[in-house]
């Protein structure tokens, strides 16, 4: 039987952050906190569906509440004039029970680097019934062209209508899961298609988090302090 772990997870607190930052004194809090925020995200992802929203990052301070939304298209979520942006404020206010709302809308620069904004993209494609090798393909390719390291796209269900489930993958370059430094980005999406659900999972690599330059300093230290201990062994002997 086989144990997978969630990259992302697996990497929290060493190269990768939490999405809701905040700290709970009594176990009821944190369960009605962390119910909250299941709220705010589900009335922002179903409020702007089309948006492209990757991730919804969520900061509580003593007063207020600070909602980050990345989305590839802040266009769609800010509205002419800022209406619409004043409209999710107020839903989101809602659903945190009346705490005041500060809300940043980010641009994703590059949403073909995006884990869950690329299997989207494939999902929707299987919705309007594009074959999933098709798409999948034009996916790896669209990411691995847009400056990624390596891809792999897996896609599991009855795909092309057929009546037994099966899973098929498509890889591009490399993707060291193991590798802990390695900047690995997950997604999962959905497909509602007439004949069933299809899960669609993406996980992008694109590069290490230490820089070069960084390894390098780190390196050049360990040696002098090596080659300091040695000196100092031979002179006191």
């Amino acid at each position: 039987m086989g144990h997978k772990t969630h990259p992302i997870g697996f990497r929290l607190g060493i190269n990768k952050d939490w999405q809701s930052r905040w700290f709970a004194g009594r176990g009821q809090d944190y369960a009605a906190q962390v119910f909250e925020d299941l709220q705010i995200r589900g009335v922002i992802t179903k409020q702007y569906a089309e948006a492209g929203i990757s991730r919804v990052e969520i900061e509580r301070s003593a007063q207020d509440l600070t909602v980050n939304v990345h989305t590839a298209r802040p266009g769609i979520v800010i509205g002419r004039g800022g209406q619409r942006v004043d409209e999710l404020r107020k839903a989101v206010e809602r659903a945190a029970k009346g705490k005041k709302v500060r809300l940043n809308v980010l641009e994703i620069r590059h949403p073909e680097l995006d884990a869950f904004l690329v299997a989207r993209n494939v999902a929707d494609q299987l919705e309007r019934r594009v074959m999933f090798r098709r798409a999948t393909r034009q996916a790896v390719m669209r990411t691995m062209q847009a400056g990624a390291k390596g891809i792999k796209v897996q896609v599991s269900g009855r795909l092309g209508g057929a009546e037994i489930a099966r899973g098929e993958k498509v890889m591009d370059g490399r993707v060291p899961l193991h590798t802990l430094r390695a900047d690995i980005d997950y997604g999962l999406a959905e497909a509602a298609t007439s004949m069933g659900r299809i899960g669609v999972k993406v996980w992008i690599y694109r590069g290490d988090i230490l820089a070069e330059k960084h390894r390098g300093q780190q390196i050049d230290e360990v040696v002098s302090g090596e080659l300091s201990g040695v000196g100092g062994a031979n002179a006191s002997a």
